[in-house]
């Protein structure tokens, strides 16, 4: 090992890269492709049938969702990164679980082409999952949104996937992500970047 060399980086710090502090938010409205990573929370209710530890619950307000990592895979966005939650109980009422089995419902008819009208049995096989593993490193095809965070900074999240009956669905799929609008200043992170701390109640949870 040569000692000097890591002494000298330790030492010397011009040629370190520069700071990552704010990042453009990828505009409102923007389809792109990504991959959905779930980030298991450790609260299991097999009675619900909640396993393999995915689902996260909240300790402020008993919200239990699966916070989720979604990378853009490709265009000029690809490796940037943003996280949302899938809602599965709010004490609150039923919505917000509702909405949860709507997004997925979506994503499942996108990552598997499968047209949102489509009742046939093979359609409906497709909608239907063994675990939450299923849909942990599923790729499929999102709208980007932007909303406040908990300390009032934009920040880029996914609630809405893009199915196959959407107009720019199939070059979608061949990689050809749709750019609305012009980049705005905010916090959406490319792939480098470390996940944020998730604290208090999840961001559709209100």
């Amino acid at each position: 090992m040569n000692t000097n060399n890591i002494s000298a980086n330790w030492n010397d710090f011009n040629d370190a890269d520069a700071q990552q502090g704010a990042f453009d938010l990828i505009p409102k409205g923007t389809i792109v492709p990504v991959r959905m990573t779930l980030k298991p929370g450790g609260h299991d209710d097999h009675n619900q049938g909640w396993t393999g530890g995915y689902a996260t619950e909240s300790f402020d307000s008993g919200a239990v969702y699966l916070a989720c990592e979604f990378v853009v895979t490709s265009g000029p966005f690809a490796k940037r990164k943003m996280w949302s939650n899938i809602g599965l109980h709010s004490a609150k009422g039923p919505t917000w679980g509702q909405m949860g089995r709507s997004f997925i419902r979506g994503a499942l008819n996108s990552s598997r082409n499968v047209h949102p009208k489509d009742e046939t049995p093979q359609g409906s096989a497709a909608r239907r999952i063994e675990s939450f593993n299923d849909l942990d490193g599923m790729e499929f095809i999102v709208r980007i949104d932007v909303e406040k965070d908990n300390k009032g900074e934009d920040r880029n999240v996914v609630k809405l996937a893009i199915e196959p009956d959407h107009k720019d669905y199939a070059a979608l799929m061949s990689g050809m992500p749709r750019v609305v609008g012009t980049p705005q200043g905010g916090n959406s992170a490319p792939a480098h970047t470390t996940q944020p701390t998730t604290t208090g109640k999840p961001a559709w949870a209100q």
